[in-house]
């Protein structure tokens, strides 16, 4: 087993469990959550891959290095937006969960007067 191996593993558990939260859990907190975890074992192949790349003799790439770090940036500002939009959900609502209502799916019934 190489020194890569480990991360490698790391990073698809981390995309593993990234997937998982964002499926299974309604709470929204818990799927920007979800959603982090998903993003950093992205970052995380990204850095296998450059690493993979310099230890098989080739040159370094600066390319995923400069991936990983927009990417870190996009993701701290999605992760802010999420928060803020989940904080004013709960003022509106006063709930932070997705479940589905099953009011809001059945239309509305009509009325006895029909309009001619």
């Amino acid at each position: 087993m190489n020194a890569i191996a480990p991360f490698a593993l790391a990073a698809a558990g981390l995309i593993g469990l990234g997937l998982y939260g964002m499926l299974a859990q309604s709470s929204v907190l818990r799927k920007v959550i979800a959603f982090n975890l998903l993003g950093i074992g992205v970052f995380l192949v990204f850095g296998v891959v450059a690493r993979r790349g310099a230890a098989a003799g080739l040159p370094a790439d600066p390319v995923p290095q400069a991936m990983v770090i927009t990417g870190l940036v996009v993701a701290f500002a999605a992760t802010a937006l999420a928060l803020v939009l989940t904080l004013r959900l709960h003022q509106t609502t006063g709930a932070v969960t997705l479940a589905e209502d099953p009011e809001a799916s059945t239309p509305p019934a009509k009325s006895g007067a029909s309009a001619e």
